[in-house]
């Protein structure tokens, strides 16, 4: 049985809602990315796999900085000292997008060492394990350079779409030369059509990505589809014997992740046509948000601060919102809610929202040749806390405008 951790999105630099850690000097958020990192590794090492596939975005930046790349390099530096051969798919985040420029990940493909498998183009790898042969075809996220379009193809201005074609073709190509009888991978840094979006991925530009069919890449001789790119986990072709899966990201980037669980697989394929896997969680932080509708008769401070009694917030990253009633001002006493989150890691916001309130039209008080009085009767009308008493407030009015004439 040939086993790998498969994972991918590990987005080093990601180092929002966070602090300097003071014993380390290192961002809290960095922090909790090498340890979701290194869970998935303790796993690879205790579980003695065959290979460990990464599937792109190691970095948040194609620029990373030192002290990141250390990190990264400690971490798959365990798997090299565990003789675990490391395959690495450059992500769309990795890569800086200009010709001749070198990727974040390059670095590990000129260490004099073997066991590191760097792919920036579409290649196959045939990889001798312990347990017998394994083909792995990577396919980086595309682009113009790393598909090698045609010049003709290059001139459209449907880049997108000659991109897809041009690297299911080439996936297609690298299938056709497989042994069929030896175990295969297909490992990539794609957008499939059917895949979900989490988090801030919804704000990206959709139609921006080259995009797959699921049919495009489960096919023949590949026993199991290893995704990255798409932060939640997912497996695309449940029905099928050959699973599509995106390992997710494995800890959460914005709180538009925060009810996801984030971790990686564990896969195993016993033989051809077998393919099982194991999600596995990693240790995340925890991301609350709070959100609360006062009630405007009770105290305001105290609602939230009840509110927040009820949830576990020691070293979370933590949201507030709180709903001032119609009406109603806002006497929230902000330092007083401070101050009880303050086990908190970190507070994005204690955020009001009120109500909008509704602009009222005001009937013919523009038409000049109306009376004073129907002027007034008008106006009085449309405001709906004093409209009952209308005659009264005009007739009032009316003697105020007499006695200012005489």
């Amino acid at each position: 049985m040939i086993t790998f951790i498969h994972t991918a999105d590990i987005h080093f630099g990601m180092e929002n809602y966070g602090r300097v850690d003071p014993q380390t000097g290192i961002h809290t958020r960095l922090l909790d990315f090498e340890r979701a990192l290194n869970s998935c590794i303790d796993v690879g090492i205790k579980q003695k796999v065959d290979f460990f596939l990464f599937c792109g975005d190691a970095y948040k930046t194609a620029h990373p900085s030192q002290t990141q790349q250390r990190l990264l390099l400690q971490s798959f530096f365990r798997l090299y000292d565990a003789k675990i051969p490391v395959i690495i798919i450059v992500g769309n985040h990795d890569h800086p997008l200009s010709f001749g420029k070198a990727n974040a990940l390059d670095l590990f493909s000129e260490f004099p060492l073997d066991g590191f498998h760097v792919i920036s183009k579409p290649t196959t790898i045939r990889l001798e394990t312990k347990h017998g042969p394994v083909n792995i075809v990577g396919m980086p996220w595309p682009t113009r350079n790393s598909v090698a379009l045609k010049q003709q193809e290059a001139a459209t201005t449907n880049i997108t779409e000659y991109i897809s074609k041009a690297a299911c073709r080439i996936i297609a190509d690298h299938a056709q030369k497989l042994d069929p009888k030896i175990p295969a991978v297909l490992a990539g840094h794609l957008t499939v059509s059917s895949g979900v979006f989490s988090g801030s991925e919804k704000r990206a530009v959709y139609g921006t990505d080259p995009l797959f069919m699921p049919s495009q890449l489960a096919i023949t001789p590949f026993d199991y589809v290893a995704l990255g790119h798409l932060h939640r986990n997912q497996n695309l072709n449940p029905k099928s014997n050959i699973p599509i899966v995106y390992s997710g990201s494995i800890e959460r980037v914005d709180f538009g992740e925060r009810k996801e669980s984030k971790g990686f697989c564990l896969v195993s394929i016993e033989k051809k046509g077998a393919a099982k896997y194991e999600f596995i969680k990693t240790p995340t932080r925890p991301f609350i948000q709070i959100e609360v509708k006062l009630s405007a008769s009770k105290p305001q401070t105290q609602q939230l601060l009840d509110a927040i009694k009820q949830h576990d917030i020691q070293d979370a990253v933590l949201k507030i919102l709180y709903h001032v009633p119609e009406n109603q001002k806002d006497l929230v006493d902000l330092k007083v809610i401070q101050n009880a989150c303050r086990s908190a890691i970190y507070i994005v916001g204690i955020i009001p929202i009120r109500p909008i309130a509704q602009r009222v039209r005001r009937i013919g008080t523009n038409q000049s040749s109306l009376s004073m009085e129907t002027l007034l009767h008008n106006y009085f009308t449309e405001k709906k806390d004093v409209s009952e008493k209308t005659e009264f407030l005009v007739s009032k009015a009316m003697e105020l405008l007499e006695e200012k004439e005489e």
